[in-house]
């Protein structure tokens, strides 16, 4: 259920008060046929005694009530006592009403009802306007039936019609069914015209009786019309307010029963009454439909009041803007308080004032619903056009993929500033309509053109401003994207690129700033010496942070390193997972984050330039032979390079640099490989596995610490003896010593388990020193 829901109260009152502006006009006419003239009435009631007396008190009531009104300096009242002042006028004036009418039937039936009342003459005229009524509604609902096949056709469209939004469907097809409802109406008149006029009473005469009739249905039916634009309870593709049938059934029936009846009163029965019966009779007559038709307002009022606001909150739990859900919580609690003064005020202007104060009520009226209807109209039109999710084609989505998700965010924000600005419109002409504001001075002023301007000089910068933010950075998206542009960039391009689009992402956002308050008047001289002044004081009291800032200008402008490369930065060694114009965030080979501030950066130690090297040191024992170990060394180098694993990441031949020292227990052979940036780490582990078999092939000792027992001697120089046990040695079941291998299972070079082989995983896996 929608808020829009209250919005028929307001309308059907509006209807009631346009019949009763219209009712004294169809009242009028002169009397109809066979009838005395005005003239005559009031010849008649000064004829009457009891009528007589009745005029004549009133008139002297009117002139003591003249006589006692305060001169205009001292009509000045308070708003209370002008109220209580209305509030006892009006019912004075019903009271006497009620009085006169009362006076007017004692008076028809005290006097000679044969010369007052012609029965047979009411009985022929009573029938044939019953007879104009009956066939101009035939004629009416014929037509309607005929067109049904029409409506539902129309309807059918606006639901599920394509090449236009729905909201534009919408508007066209309750236009084009308006329009065939009017021909509808306007057929049923004519037709209603030609039977009064051919057919029924004398021929080629139009009565009186049914030229009230008619004219009172050509306007009732019209209102009824432009409310079944609004509620069209039949046909859900015609009906403008976003309502249920059941609510649009409810809404449209009350109206149309409220018209009807209100409508038929005051411009038929009324008329009718006062020329055959009393003008007192037909005067309060009308006040009673008046008073009817308000108290059945706030009857239906305080029975929707739970309805409505529930209603309302739940529009208001729906709602993403607070400023919104707060007013909608707070209208949902007010919302029949405001029903209720807006009823009593048109029926205290419409019993005191129906000369100038009705009218103006009434075009406020109905400003206020059409400044309403449209503002939703227009809030559901760019719902429907740009408020839906937007979806590229499948091309560039794969050049941009981040551009439909980011004019996916800022779509919505733009539409919520759109709508509050609809909002604030329908405020504006509401206020305008009611006399409390008024638009078209105010847009005229120089303060209101001003503001305008500004506004739109303002918008159309974020416009501009968002456009090149969306052209610039989805052209950095499309050369970093390696689908697109010239392929995959290299990792300086990408960490450039980046850190552009940082810069220009905070350029764009103090340039905008800058111009907006520019434009909006403020002086930004002042703003930018201030900043001036700041950046000064900070560059003082943080010139770490300068510092950072400039080292990093400078390490990226040497290229030092780049997101991806293995460096060693402050004392760290690590992946450099992100870099920023401050600092450098490292992941290290244990999975731990460091963030080093590029002040604290002396050297940057990047293992990922052009080529890497494995060098590695193997030492011997000291009985072995060195060219058989180099040798070894070279066969471990030829398997690793003729290896589907690492061939493509070896890049020259091996380097032996040979034997590099003589240590305490080994001699120390020295060899360096050559290979692609960022795979040295797991070629040298390939490496060592390798030359671990070669060595154990060819029965080359790695040598260990050795230890030397000194048992020490006596005075006389002789050695104590050693006290040494032989423990027992294991056997398994072919008598070997545990441990040894079998015949033909000595390990040789290249047989190995595939389950042996390391799985390095990216190209930076890297050990750490």
């Amino acid at each position: 259920m929608n808020p829009m829901r209250a919005l028929p109260l307001m309308l059907g009152w509006l209807l009631i008060a346009l019949l009763a502006l219209a009712g004294p006009a169809q009242a009028q006419p002169a009397a109809p046929d066979g009838q005395p003239s005005a003239n005559a009435a009031l010849a008649d009631l000064l004829e009457n005694e009891q009528s007589r007396q009745q005029l004549i008190d009133q008139l002297r009531g009117a002139a003591d009530a003249a006589a006692v009104e305060p001169p205009p300096e001292q009509a000045q009242l308070s708003l209370p006592r002008q109220l209580a002042e209305i509030t006892s006028h009006v019912a004075s004036d019903i009271g006497s009403q009620f009085t006169a009418i009362v006076g007017a039937i004692g008076g028809m039936f005290d006097s000679d009802l044969e010369s007052t009342f012609d029965v047979e003459a009411f009985t022929s005229a009573a029938i044939n306007l019953g007879l104009v009524i009956l066939a101009t509604f035939v004629l009416f609902m014929a037509f309607r039936r005929l067109a049904r096949p029409l409506f539902t056709g129309v309807s059918q469209w606006s639901q599920s019609g394509e090449g236009l939004t729905p909201v534009l469907r919408l508007v066209i097809c309750v236009a084009l069914a308006a329009v065939v409802d009017v021909l509808i109406v306007a057929f049923a008149y004519l037709g209603g015209n030609l039977i009064a006029t051919f057919a029924i009473g004398e021929t080629g005469e139009l009565s009186t009786r049914a030229s009230l009739f008619l004219n009172a249905f050509l306007v009732i039916e019209l209102l009824k019309a432009a409310v079944r634009m609004l509620f069209a309870s039949r046909y859900e593709g015609l009906r403008l307010l976003p309502i249920s049938a059941e609510e649009a059934s409810y809404w449209n029936r009350w109206i149309a029963r409220l018209i009807g009846l209100v409508g038929y009163g005051l411009m038929v029965v009324v008329p009718l009454v006062n020329a055959y019966v009393s003008p007192a009779v037909g005067q309060g007559l009308g006040t009673l439909i008046m008073v009817g038709a308000f108290l059945y307002a706030v009857i239906v009022v305080l029975k929707n009041r739970r309805r409505l606001r529930d209603a309302i909150n739940a529009k208001a739990a729906q709602t993403t803007m607070t400023a919104s859900r707060i007013s909608l919580q707070l209208f949902a609690r007010t919302w029949h308080l405001f029903a209720l003064a807006y009823f009593v005020m048109v029926l205290t202007v419409t019993l005191t004032r129906p000369v100038d104060a009705l009218p103006f009520v009434l075009f406020a009226t109905l400003k206020t619903i059409a400044a309403v209807v449209v503002g939703l109209l227009v809030s559901s039109f760019l719902t429907q056009t740009i408020g839906r999710r937007i979806r590229l084609s499948d091309d560039l989505r794969l050049k941009l993929p981040l551009l439909e998700p980011r004019l996916n965010s800022y779509v919505p924000n733009a539409l919520r500033l759109i709508r509050t600005v609809i909002v604030v419109l329908v405020i504006m002409l509401v206020l305008d309509a009611w006399g409390a504001f008024d638009l078209a001075a105010w847009y005229a002023s120089e303060a209101g053109s001003g503001l305008v301007g500004k506004l739109v000089s303002v918008a159309m910068i974020l416009v501009i401003a968002i456009g090149a933010w969306l052209g610039l950075a989805s052209l950095i998206e499309h050369k970093l994207n390696p689908e697109t542009g010239t392929g995959e960039p290299d990792a300086r391009a990408k960490t450039l690129l980046t850190l552009f689009r940082n810069a220009l992402a905070i350029a764009l956002i103090t340039m905008t700033a800058m111009i907006v308050l520019a434009e909006i008047g403020i002086n930004i001289g002042p703003l930018i010496a201030g900043a001036g002044v700041l950046g000064l004081a900070i560059g003082f009291g943080a010139q770490k942070l300068v510092q950072d800032i400039i080292t990093g200008i400078f390490i990226q402008v040497e290229n030092a390193m780049n997101t991806g490369d293995v460096v060693t930065v402050g004392g760290i060694t690590g992946t450099a997972e992100r870099l920023s114009i401050r600092s450098v965030g490292i992941r290290d080979v244990n999975g731990t984050y460091h963030i080093v501030p590029f002040s604290s950066v002396d050297t940057v130690s990047n293992y990922m330039r052009e080529f890497g090297y494995h060098v590695g040191e193997y030492g011997i024992a000291y009985r072995e032979s060195i060219d058989d170990a180099i040798v070894a060394l070279r066969e471990a180098f030829d398997e690793l390079a003729a290896g589907d694993d690492h061939k493509m990441n070896i890049l020259a031949p091996l380097e032996v640099a040979g034997v590099t020292a003589l240590a305490d227990s080994s001699v120390n052979i020295r060899v360096r490989i050559k290979t692609t940036p960022g795979n040295q780490w797991a070629v040298g582990r390939a490496y060592n596995r390798l030359v671990k078999l070669h060595f154990d092939g060819k029965g080359i000792e790695t040598p260990f610490p050795h230890t030397t027992l000194y048992f020490g001697v006596g005075k006389e120089g002789e050695a104590p003896p050693a006290n040494l046990r032989i423990m027992q040695q294991n056997y398994d079941i072919d008598g070997r010593p545990g441990g040894q291998p079998r015949s033909g299972e000595s390990s040789r070079a290249g047989e190995e388990d595939p389950r042996s082989k390391p799985n390095p995983e990216f190209k930076g896996d890297f050990d750490e020193d």
